[in-house]
């Protein structure tokens, strides 16, 4: 009942006076996001991706609503990505979007008044229905879309740091040291394991010097991956030296029954780089 082709043509027609009108009164003020931005390449850049959008909301007037949707996907998930918009409040990007759906109601508002009694009241309300309606679904999208990469990005930016947070430092050919330092969870004691494995094998690493004095206190879990690292290095031909072994987790090593017989135990840094030179 929405569908109306002689709408769609009169909405069409308007896509870039909507692009240019909506940057006008962009409130510019805001100091984060992209919608600040002084840069003319930025700039451009959201005026297309308004452009885009217009291009494709009109369609809601001239297409099936599965087609609609199929075809909108490209534009969300582009824009949900951009780099620009990942760095901006997502409060912010909401708040365009209703100006945008005003912008809409502006001009059925127009368009009923150009063609006074020519389409009845139902008919009219249907597209003020489906505007609301069908903007209500983009944004719903749009916001699980950039959650969802926000999330992705933030869950790579933390192996990340996980992973420089277990160097493995060469000091010779074959051997490597790999210091431990502040607090050890379940997670990053896996990211340790599965890392250190990783470089000593590039490394051609034969003996492994592994430094706890930064470490205060180790549970049960990170213990046992500790001793599942030993296990697999010793398994790669990797011989390990502990260090700085602090007497709270000695103690927890004891209780928990877990052996040292394939790591060698050095009381500090020093002394145990100087037995891996013997």
């Amino acid at each position: 009942m929405h569908r109306n082709k002689e709408l769609y043509d009169f909405l069409l027609d308007k896509t870039w006076g909507l692009t240019e009108a909506w940057y006008e009164n962009l409130d510019k003020s805001d100091s984060a996001g992209v919608y600040a931005s002084q840069d003319p390449k930025v700039i451009n850049t959201v005026k297309q991706q308004n452009y885009a959008f217009h291009k494709k909301f009109c369609e809601v007037f001239n297409m099936e609503e599965a087609v609609f949707f199929k075809d909108f996907e490209e534009w969300i998930l582009d824009v949900a990505r951009d780099e620009g918009h990942v760095n901006t409040p997502i409060h912010l990007i909401l708040r365009e979007f209703f100006r945008t759906q005003d912008q809409y109601i502006e001009l059925i508002n127009q368009f009923q008044e150009l063609h006074d009694g020519e389409y009845p009241k139902s008919e009219v309300n249907s597209w003020y229905q489906i505007v609301i309606k069908t903007f209500g679904k983009i944004m719903l999208w749009f916001t699980q879309e950039y959650n969802d990469h926000s999330q992705r990005r933030l869950k790579a930016q933390q192996e990340l740091i996980l992973e420089l947070s277990s160097p493995v430092i060469s000091l010779s050919k074959d051997i490597a040291l790999l210091p431990l330092v502040g607090d050890i969870d379940t997670t990053r004691a896996k990211i340790i394991l599965e890392n250190t494995l990783e470089q000593c094998a590039k490394l051609g690493v034969n003996q492994l010097c592994v430094d706890l004095s930064g470490v205060v206190i180790i549970d049960t879990m990170v213990a046992h991956k500790l001793f599942q690292l030993f296990d697999a290095l010793n398994l790669i031909g990797v011989k390990t030296t502990l260090s700085g072994l602090r007497p709270e987790i000695a103690q927890t090593a004891v209780q928990l029954g877990l052996k040292f017989e394939k790591v060698s135990i050095q009381s500090t840094l020093s002394k145990a780089i100087q037995s891996t030179r013997m």
